[in-house]
């Protein structure tokens, strides 16, 4: 049996997630539209899941993996021979193998593979270990749990993360004192979500990042920081600024379009 290899965060790097809460169709284009960068995480968003389940997660892993690959896939893909994550992971073994065939021999090259790392955003509230075992078995490299969720729910989803060599992430939305739920944790999850909702931006214009929380857990705790909810380029640049290590990006990701590769550049720039 083949053994799963997961792509973990590296905590000296900084991230760009983008998350897909679209259609497959959607999905499948903006995927393929996106620069070749170790530092590009794909998200299953909240809706997306709940419209496709585990297997919208697979196809983005299948297909993220393949553009990582720099192998084309057509939106039907009738045509196509049927690609799964097994054919992915045997075609970047193959890459790898090339890479270090070519290091040995002296060869100045750079590994043209970097692994799919795919966020599933299950916003778990309950039945913790159950729901990190839905992300696991669809291929994800991280699951969320909400802040809110109790006590016991966030200990056993990072129990089960930590299992299973996933990485955990706890979305603090609607969350007033982030630090007085880590400090009720066994042990704290791989990253914190500070986290403005889409509705909260909607009909709160003054509602603002919570970006002052990002120092005041990262004095406490070793996590990585993630800010969703900031959409433009200024509020990406305000988020790496203060410290976080992962922007979450959606709006204009929504729906494929010709400037979709160029913005997902713009703001990688940004990141650094």
């Amino acid at each position: 049996m083949m053994q799963k290899r997961i792509p973990k965060l590296n905590h000296k790097k900084r991230y760009l997630q983008i998350a897909l809460n679209g259609s497959l169709s959607d999905a499948k284009q903006i995927i393929q539209s996106l620069p070749i960068s170790d530092r590009i995480i794909v998200e299953a968003g909240t809706p997306f899941i709940k419209q496709y389940g585990q297997s919208g997660i697979r196809k983005i892993k299948e297909w993220y993996g393949m553009h990582l690959l720099g192998q084309t896939f057509g939106i039907q893909q009738s045509s196509q021979q049927n690609i799964n994550l097994i054919t992915v992971f045997q075609l970047a073994q193959r890459q790898y193998k090339n890479y270090k065939d070519q290091k040995i021999s002296g060869q100045n090259t750079s590994p043209l593979f970097y692994s799919p790392y795919i966020v599933a955003d299950l916003k778990m509230m309950d039945r913790g270990s159950t729901e990190v075992d839905i992300a696991y078995n669809a291929g994800a490299s991280a699951a969320t749990a909400l802040g809110s969720a109790p006590k016991e729910s966030l200990d056993s989803f990072i129990e089960e993360c930590e299992r299973l060599d996933i990485d955990s992430m706890i979305d603090m939305i609607n969350v007033p004192f982030p630090l007085s739920v880590l400090r009720e944790l066994k042990k704290p999850p791989t990253v914190v979500i500070l986290h403005r909702g889409v509705d909260e931006e909607n009909f709160n214009k003054e509602k603002m990042l919570p970006l002052h929380e990002i120092r005041r857990i990262k004095g406490s705790y070793d996590v990585m920081i993630a800010v969703a909810g900031g959409d433009t380029i200024r509020e990406v640049q305000s988020a790496m600024f203060n410290d976080a290590d992962i922007a979450v990006v959606w709006k204009n990701f929504y729906q494929s379009n010709s400037d979709t590769g160029k913005l997902a550049e713009d703001f990688l720039k940004e990141i650094k």
